[in-house]
């Protein structure tokens, strides 16, 4: 079983009784957000990672890479 933590928010009692109301638990609206969130920024950052790398290509060349491949293949 995977260790868990507590997290809580803050709602207004309005809030609270409509969603008591339509039967809406909110640790799993809270937990799908948070899930959802998380995702996003892990998309996000691999997105800055990619951009990074793919400067650092173009500013080495397309005859570069060639040659560096070439040379990995010669070498095995």
């Amino acid at each position: 079983m995977t260790k868990q933590v507590t997290v809580s928010a803050r709602i207004d009692v309005e809030l609270r009784r409509k969603l008591k109301e339509l039967g809406i638990k909110p640790s799993e609206v809270i937990r799908k957000a948070l899930e959802r969130e998380v995702e996003e920024r892990l998309k996000l950052q691999l997105y800055e990672k990619v951009e990074r790398a793919s400067e650092i290509i173009r500013r080495v060349g397309r005859d570069a890479w060639i040659k560096a491949v070439r040379e990995s293949r010669e070498e095995r």
